[in-house]
């Protein structure tokens, strides 16, 4: 019983001329895989809906491994968003306004001592 190549990796172009191939030549996707020595015509078949579907360039793209589902980002309702955007315009303006004021004394504060 001949053993498998466990997760053989096929580049982009490979793909793309076996997919090509077999829409120009109009072979099966068993043919097709037979003919270019794929162990499994299902890997075949999945090139040719990605390719209809993307066009070539999505045969390029690494699609091994489990996909990352993540968090999805939390949707404010706009009025929120509208009142939080407001409120860090304000606090930047106070940062500033501070920073300022505090600049001021600074100067004071070295003008009367050099003053004495």
């Amino acid at each position: 019983m001949p053993k498998r190549k466990a997760n053989k990796r096929y580049t982009g172009e490979f793909k793309q001329e076996v997919v090509e191939t077999m829409m120009r030549e109009k072979l099966s996707y068993r043919e097709a895989a037979r003919q270019f020595e794929i162990n499994d015509h299902n890997h075949v078949r999945y090139w040719e809906r990605i390719y209809l579907e993307e066009g070539p360039e999505g045969l390029y793209i690494e699609r091994r491994g489990r996909g990352s589902k993540g968090r999805p980002p939390k949707k404010l309702k706009a009025e929120i968003e509208e009142d939080l955007l407001a409120e860090v315009q304000r606090l930047r303006a106070e940062s500033a306004y501070l920073k300022k004021l505090n600049a001021l004394v600074a100067e004071r504060v070295r003008q009367e001592r050099k003053q004495k």
